[in-house]
């Protein structure tokens, strides 16, 4: 534990990012190599297309990779990367925090609000129709399925989820569409300690 924190003063914003996001100094130390892996010019970033090759079979890949940048940004340093990866760190059981303390990116609001602007492809606050089905369900189901049966399956989840019946899914509605889904278990990684 000792040679990881002395380690630790090797990483950019080390000591800060222990306290904000949950992860050991062995776990930022280890996603530290794996950024200087990623980082094959070594410039202290990472470019979209340095992440692109990692999730290239996850059909979710692209909006992954897009969850690292925000709009108009075109690289990533290591702080920034890691507070991504800390929405995918299990959340820990009988964790409390206090009132000064904000909510941990890994807590179930925080996670679906992740997922939540993984769809929200326009960032407008709405998941519409025409988000779900075309840059979700082809992208998931891609050949899979008939054009017909995916305008079916968009439609009855927008009607299941859509409360206030205007044709697209809000945040609270998703948030809502998923109370009974182990959210923390379908978007956690087990990083190694």
């Amino acid at each position: 534990m000792g040679s990881s924190r002395s380690s630790l003063r090797r990483v950019p914003d080390g000591q800060q990012l222990l306290q904000e996001t949950g992860f050991s100094a062995a776990v930022l130390l280890r996603l530290h190599q794996r950024f200087q892996f990623l980082d094959k010019d070594s410039r202290g970033h990472l470019r979209s297309e340095d992440l692109e090759a990692e999730l290239s079979e996850n059909p979710m890949g692209d909006r992954i990779v897009g969850a690292f940048f925000q709009p108009g940004q075109e690289t990533v340093d290591f702080p920034s990367f890691v507070r991504v990866l800390a929405h995918f760190r299990p959340t820990e059981k009988n964790r409390t925090r206090g009132g000064e303390q904000p909510e941990p990116a890994n807590s179930r609001n925080r996670k679906l609000k992740f997922a939540f602007q993984l769809y929200d492809r326009d960032r407008d606050g709405k998941i519409s129709r025409t988000e779900l089905l075309q840059q979700v369900l082809r992208e998931m189901l891609g050949l899979q399925v008939t054009e017909e049966q995916l305008q079916s399956i968009a439609e009855r989840a927008i009607q299941e989820a859509d409360l206030d019946r205007d044709h697209a899914i809000c945040f609270d509605e998703f948030r809502k569409s998923l109370e009974k889904v182990n959210i923390d278990h379908k978007m956690s990684v087990r990083f190694l300690e």
